[in-house]
């Protein structure tokens, strides 16, 4: 079973405080670059607040610390599913689906 998308939110930027808003299920995720609409992250998985939190964003530096001026303004949605076998087959028909309409679009 799967639900609908969440609003696009804003990601948490490093150094800032900001909260991760996110279901403990599993799900599909989609993060964006907020001023392009460029496709930064997609996947299924078994937990959306963890996988989300554990997104690789930006370079670190010599000193373990990231460097916030690569960090790329990013947006997050989520869907919850009942399962992680339901949150994959959602995701392939997705994939199945932009490929379609973009092999149309060409």
């Amino acid at each position: 079973m799967i639900s609908t998308w969440s609003e696009w939110k804003r990601y948490p930027r490093p150094g800032r405080g900001d909260n991760l808003e996110a279901p403990i299920s599993p799900g599909i995720y989609e993060v964006r670059v907020a001023g392009t609409g460029a496709l930064y992250s997609f996947g299924a998985v078994d937990n959306l607040a963890q996988s989300l939190a554990l997104l690789p964003v930006g370079s670190k530096s010599w000193f373990g610390r990231r460097d916030t001026s690569d960090v790329p303004d990013l947006e997050y949605r989520t869907c919850a599913t009942s399962s992680k076998a339901d949150a994959k087959a959602a995701a392939e028909r997705m994939i199945g689906r932009r490929e379609t309409y973009m092999s149309g679009a060409a």
